[in-house]
């Protein structure tokens, strides 16, 4: 197998040809062959092959071989010599999205910002496009794709199934329903790799790390579905706890819940834009409020040991930590935003009055002197723990986000792990750098599912 890289050109003619220049035909070992087979995606058809005297690697599609085939771009791409007789043109790389909003210049709603500067960056490896489920025509098994132009305007071109398909429909909402449980389905029967999966929920992590000994070590105690009996337990046992929707996001519909033996039961929660503090003479009583609010729903919900967290002026200090697998197929930490929650929040969001600080500026605060030296305890914790979620789940992951919080005796604690991590951290002005990394790291990894990778030249 030889990985190279040429220089496809589109003529005029109708018969289904490939002309390959005599430096490209040497290395690819076609010297003597009258017909190979050419493949783009799923798909891979026969052509006449004829050699033609030019220096340098070019490979020259005519029309009817183009339209055959259905090769989007003329240009620099990479070809993948796998077979005495086969040569795949590429990679193709799909990237899953959708939109309720379409307009001709933002078809992918609040994504296409980010879409279009994974395609950007993707655009010098290969051919890559986004989709939505409705593109995808599954008798034929092509993709009605968007492709981002060199001056960035957006263009339609219909494709083959691609080599892989990188997963970011935006919601849970739009994850669920038999029509997307049968797409994934379908793309895994054709074996076109598919990450990530779908969003975790809360119940996700805790099941696939609970025999985990190395994980779970890092994991706060945690209950799912709790009876008032196991709450009230848990709340003797560590003092406080969180109560939160296992398929939540955003800090939304989180309680804090504290017991004070001389003061009562205390809930903290955010209500209609505010923060709210309410105490309780009795545990029945708090329990009569949680269920009114929220009643059959509260069986859907987990308790977390709380932990004491490090803390700057007072508040709360905890960490998203965002993770990708490289070109190597390897876990790394790409970017790190340390959150301050805000005065009296339940959680760090920034949306509830959080701050966004750099890992540098909240440890130095709280270690002093040590604290790139916790930094970096953390970072080994957090490729430990992808590695061991990793290992439990069944689907393909090259994507996570953690929220990790660190005590005061610097044991770090993973609170929640996401399957497809927001990307606000990179706003921050000093994580620009890690957010442009990310991008190359998502990329990196489609490269190396597609078996387009440095590692085969």
């Amino acid at each position: 197998m030889s990985l190279m890289v040429c220089n496809v050109h589109f003529t005029q003619q109708p018969e289904k040809v490939v002309y390959v220049s005599n430096a490209l035909m040497k290395t690819l070992k076609l010297s003597g062959k009258k017909s190979i087979y050419l493949k783009l995606g799923r798909v891979s058809i026969p052509a006449t092959m004829k050699p033609i005297k030019k220096s340098g690697k070019h490979l020259y599609l005519t029309t009817g071989l183009r339209n055959s085939i259905r090769v989007p771009n003329s240009g620099n791409v990479y070809l993948l010599n796998s077979n005495a007789d086969e040569v795949q043109i590429g990679p193709l790389i799909g990237i899953l999205s959708d939109s309720t909003a379409r307009t001709t210049t933002n078809p992918f709603g609040s994504r296409t910002e980010f879409i279009k500067s994974l395609l950007r960056e993707g655009n010098k490896k290969g051919f890559f496009f986004a989709f939505a489920p409705r593109d995808i025509n599954w008798v034929d098994d092509t993709v009605l794709g968007y492709f981002l132009s060199d001056s960035g305007t957006w263009t339609r071109k219909t494709v083959p199934l691609p080599d892989v398909v990188y997963n970011r429909l935006p919601s849970r909402r739009a994850e669920t329903g038999s029509m997307i449980g049968t797409l994934r389905d379908r793309f895994i029967k054709r074996k076109i790799p598919f990450f990530n999966w779908s969003f975790f929920n809360k119940s996700d992590v805790y099941e696939l790390l609970k025999d985990d000994e190395v994980a779970n070590q890092y994991v706060p105690e945690s209950v799912m579905g709790p009876t008032s009996e196991q709450v009230k337990e848990m709340l003797e046992k560590h003092q406080f706890l969180y109560y939160k929707p296992t398929a939540g996001s955003l800090g939304i519909g989180i309680y804090r819940l504290t017991h004070n033996p001389k003061k009562g039961y205390f809930a903290r929660y955010r209500a209609k834009g505010s923060n709210v503090l309410l105490r309780f003479n009795t545990f029945s009583s708090l329990m009569r409020m949680l269920q009114a609010r929220h009643g059959r729903a509260l069986h859907n919900y987990v308790i977390q040991q709380g932990i004491r967290l490090i803390e700057i002026d007072q508040c709360p200090i905890d960490f998203r930590f965002h993770m990708h697998k490289n070109g190597s197929n390897q876990w790394v930490v790409v970017g790190i935003g340390a959150k301050k929650a805000g005065k009296g929040s339940v959680t760090t969001h920034i949306k509830n009055g959080g701050q966004l600080l750099t890992p540098e500026q909240a440890l130095s605060r709280t270690f002093g002197a040590r604290g790139n030296e916790v930094l970096q305890k953390a970072k080994e914790i957090s490729i430990s723990l992808a590695e061991s979620i990793e290992k439990n789940y069944p689907h393909l992951l090259g994507e996570l986000g953690f929220d990790i919080g660190i005590d005061q005796d610097e044991q770090v604690w993973m609170f929640e792990a996401n399957a497809k991590p927001g990307r606000s951290i990179f706003k921050h002005p000093a994580l620009r750098k890690e957010g442009k990394a990310s991008i190359v790291h998502i990329i990196e990894h489609c490269m190396y599912l597609s078996k387009f990778r440095r590692g085969e030249s």
